[in-house]
């Protein structure tokens, strides 16, 4: 039978768009499902605040009345102005080993993406950097962190077979947990804040962040961020609701904010507990159990695993070791903790600066993902 591609047009139809994807994988060690909860808020647009500048469209693919695959078409315009380009992004592409049924999702798509005036199709990205972007093409024995995709190895051979080709690729690093804080560390650390006049600024709450510095935390992801592959400049809605989303989840003994003598912030670091067990244990949901097992890894006192999820430093103050005080400051509570190790999220294969900060750790590079492109 032929594949049909259907539009994904109510809630109804949209839960069934990702519980897809959470099933496709049902079994394989090594994946970690999304909360079904954060996933429908990400992909309407009565909810997530990217729909600002952004537009999608959503499909399925179904043979003998069965699902076979899904993908996400979307465009964002600010994105698209920032970097002078035409792009159709795709993402939420999941699909079984049949070549007919990931390139009719592809297709459709593209089709889509052409009639608005788009000129290449770019993926797997999200709406935003804050989404999953990436596709794994190293490493599919590790566990996947909850800020990351996964997906099959025979993945990129339908990539390949569509004739999308590599645009950027990201690696992942795996930083072994120090016992105690390196003693050239600690001396470059004091070296640094004493000479550019920075330090570090101890907060214990998501109420204290938003009191002390508003959303300067966003102004400078935006300012650190900006020539990194597709980053999309944030509005002032999306830095409001990712506060509200992410800032209580965090344990703000690593969270790390560097300030000046002017009091600005000028770099942040965060770690989370990796939290990808208690995910694939409640399988998406956070009823009837789900939350319980998830605020139990969140608010642990040992916390075997951490997830990296960000470093960022205004331009101004790159390349004058700031980052030595974020990462001195993360390591002096490893021991309290009983970290083993720490996983680096995605670090783009052109950002040096980023590659840098691990080469004075015992630590392996052990995932790769790539984004691809292609002329429509």
């Amino acid at each position: 039978m032929s594949v049909e591609i259907r539009e994904i047009r109510n809630k109804k139809d949209l839960r069934k768009f990702i519980q897809f994807g959470i099933d496709l994988f049902d079994g394989d060690p090594s994946y970690c499902p999304p909360l079904i909860l954060d996933e429908m808020n990400t992909l309407r647009p009565d909810k997530n605040p990217a729909f600002e500048v952004c537009e999608a469209v959503y499909y399925m693919a179904y043979r003998d009345g069965q699902p076979v695959g899904r993908i996400a078409g979307i465009i964002n315009r600010r994105a698209n102005e920032h970097w002078n380009v035409k792009k159709t992004r795709f993402g939420w592409f999941d699909f079984i080993d049949d070549l007919e049924v990931s390139k009719a999702l592809l297709d459709a798509v593209a089709a889509w993406g052409k009639a608005k005036g788009m000129e290449t199709l770019n993926g797997p990205v999200g709406f935003t950097d804050m989404d999953h972007q990436g596709l794994l093409v190293e490493g599919f024995q590790y566990l996947s962190p909850m800020a990351a995709l996964y997906n099959y190895p025979y993945y990129l051979k339908h990539f390949e077979a569509y004739g999308l080709e590599k645009e950027a690729d990201w690696i992942e690093v795996r930083m072994f947990a120090p016992r105690v804080l390196p003693e050239k560390m600690a001396r470059v650390s004091a070296i640094v804040a004493q000479r550019s006049k920075v330090k570090v600024e101890r907060v214990h709450s998501a109420k204290e962040v938003v009191k002390r510095f508003g959303y300067s935390f966003f102004d400078l992801i935006d300012e650190a961020y900006a020539r990194l592959y597709n980053y999309s400049p944030l509005t002032e809605k999306q830095k409001i609701t990712y506060s509200k989303q992410y800032f209580p989840l965090l344990n703000y003994d690593f969270v790390t904010l560097i300030t000046n003598e002017q009091g600005e912030l000028v770099a942040v670091g965060i770690c989370m507990p990796n939290i990808s067990e208690p995910l694939r244990r409640c399988k998406g949901k956070l009823f009837p159990m789900g939350w319980y097992h998830l605020l139990k890894a969140l608010k642990s006192k040992e916390i075997p695993v951490l997830d990296l999820l960000l470093i960022a430093v205004r331009p101004d103050y790159q390349n004058k070791g700031v980052n030595s005080l974020i990462l001195a400051d993360q390591i002096q509570r490893f021991e309290q903790y009983k970290v083993q190790y720490a996983d680096v999220t995605a670090i783009w294969e052109e950002n040096y600066k980023n590659q840098s900060n691990w080469k004075d750790f015992d630590h392996v590079v052990h995932k790769r993902r790539r984004a691809f492109i292609k002329t429509l």
